[in-house]
């Protein structure tokens, strides 16, 4: 009986394809431009050691964590590697500045759940980035086509769009702040023929936006704030002009 090849391992080796490279370059340049302006200490992909999806971050610390061993070439390239089943995080709450989590709902039957990790191991005001494959896009169409090879290394079962992930960030009360389609050429195989279709980039960002092949959204996880309710207090006379800057400091302070 052959061995069951991992989804995130499939995933992997569909990247090496030429239609995977193309979807990988958008990627990583959406990758790119959102982790640039996120600071803090921690930051951690989750899945995909190959790609180093946070090369452009500063955070002094960038660790990878996934189900799969990296090869030691590759887990060379990071601060620290944890093998771990990413709807079990092994971090303290509240202790992420920065998680990035490419195409990682495809490859689990709850993608909910690993969002609710990220929810608890994200710090207020801390930043997940999200990619993964529209189902609603030429290529999503392709992969559903009954009688074809399958076009995707996923089911089209397996894959969630971008309005369902941003329903599900915001019950979790995250605020979507930006999300972009892209890769709008039709299903090719070969680099020929994508290169002919490049034409289409310009064209769907600008009319068909929604049907773009792969898209990446990136949320900040709000906190609301705590307000202490106390008894009033009787008003006995009213304070100089300095002494009421000097109190109202202090209390803003508590």
């Amino acid at each position: 009986m052959a061995e069951e090849i991992a989804p995130i391992v499939e995933l992997a080796e569909w990247f090496d394809t030429p239609p995977g490279q193309y979807a990988l370059r958008w990627e990583q340049a959406q990758f790119d431009a959102v982790v640039a302006d996120v600071f803090g200490f921690n930051a951690l992909q989750v899945g995909l050691a190959e790609l180093d999806l946070l090369r452009n971050n500063r955070m002094p610390f960038k660790a990878y964590v996934g189900e799969v061993t990296p090869t030691p070439e590759v887990a060379a390239r990071w601060q620290a590697c944890t093998v771990a089943d990413p709807h079990a995080l092994p971090f303290e709450s509240g202790s992420i500045d920065l998680l990035i989590l490419p195409h990682a709902f495809e490859c689990t039957d709850e993608p909910h759940e690993i969002l609710r990790e990220v929810e608890r191991v994200l710090m207020p005001e801390g930043r997940v980035v999200i990619s993964g494959f529209n189902p609603w896009s030429l290529w999503g169409a392709r992969n559903r086509m009954p009688g074809m090879e399958p076009w995707l290394p996923h089911a089209p079962s397996a894959q969630v769009s971008l309005a369902r992930v941003k329903d599900w960030l915001k019950l979790l009360s995250f605020e979507v702040d930006r999300g972009r389609f892209g890769c709008y050429a039709p299903a090719c195989q070969t680099n020929l023929w994508l290169d002919r279709w490049k034409f289409m980039e310009s064209a769907g960002d600008r009319w068909w936006a929604v049907c773009g092949a792969v898209y990446v959204v990136s949320a900040v996880k709000r906190v609301a704030s705590m307000r202490l309710i106390g008894p009033a207090w009787k008003q006995k006379r009213k304070a100089p002009a300095a002494a009421s800057v000097v109190a109202n400091h202090r209390v803003g302070d508590l």
